[in-house]
């Protein structure tokens, strides 16, 4: 029982307190401390405003000097009106290029047309020789001879067709001349054609069939009335064949 008693007292019985033992450190040590710490602080703080500061500067100034250059007036001006001196040089070469080709397309399809209708009219002549509808005297005769109002203002183009019949013809060499008749301010005129050598005369050399198809242009008052044309043979001033058409 008495060795119960002991434990009970032994275990209840209060512990005693930790004790935590340190060196003194004076006060001026402590003060001394503070204000390096602070000291430490400060410059730390100066220095990252030093250095955001001449940043920020650095940055203004480059800043400003880009912004100031697009808006001075003469250097603006001078830099826009290169800018559209040089797109309106090059829409200007690009216009004329469209334009050449523009020009070109239209004398390939003229020509092109102008070469089909040859082709369709030698075409139809020669299925009707073939088919025997078409008789060929012997000699030189005129197939055809046009004259047509072109769609511009002035301008007239004619056609004229000639064969040479007979066995075993030789080549037919002579000469051409066409006649414009016109009536300009209620008086009538007669104008003779001329070939690209400025010449009245239009060479031919064939031996079967030839065709020449050309153009002529009067002023825009006057009023071409009829056409003619006269077939002269080499070294011969009399006319062998004679014929006149009227435009449509």
């Amino acid at each position: 029982m008495l060795n119960v008693s002991k434990r009970f007292k032994t275990s209840s019985g209060l512990l005693p307190e930790r004790v935590v033992i340190r060196p003194y450190v004076p006060w001026r040590a402590r003060l001394l401390t503070i204000v390096l710490v602070c000291l430490l602080i400060l410059m730390l703080s100066w220095g990252m405003y030093e250095t955001g500061r001449r940043t920020a500067g650095i940055i203004d100034a480059g800043s400003l000097t880009k912004l100031s250059e697009p808006y001075h007036v003469a250097t603006c001006l001078q830099k826009k009106r290169t800018q559209l001196c040089t797109q309106l040089a090059e829409l200007t070469r690009q216009f004329q290029i469209v334009q050449t080709t523009n020009e070109d397309l239209t004398k390939q399809t003229r020509s092109l047309s102008k070469e089909n209708n040859r082709l369709k009219e030698e075409l139809d002549f020669f299925e009707h020789v073939m088919s025997g509808n078409t008789k060929i005297d012997n000699g030189i005769s005129i197939h055809q001879f046009s004259l047509k109002k072109d769609a511009k203002s002035g301008v007239y183009r004619y056609s004229v067709s000639m064969v040479q019949g007979g066995q075993r013809p030789q080549d037919f060499k002579g000469s051409l001349k066409f006649f414009v008749n016109l009536r300009q301010n209620d008086q009538r005129k007669t104008v003779s054609l001329t070939n690209k050598e400025a010449e009245q005369s239009f060479s031919i050399s064939f031996k079967f069939y030839h065709r020449i198809e050309e153009s002529f242009k009067v002023p825009p008052d006057a009023i071409v009335e009829s056409m003619k044309v006269q077939v002269f043979e080499q070294n011969d001033a009399q006319a062998k064949l004679t014929q006149t058409v009227e435009p449509t």
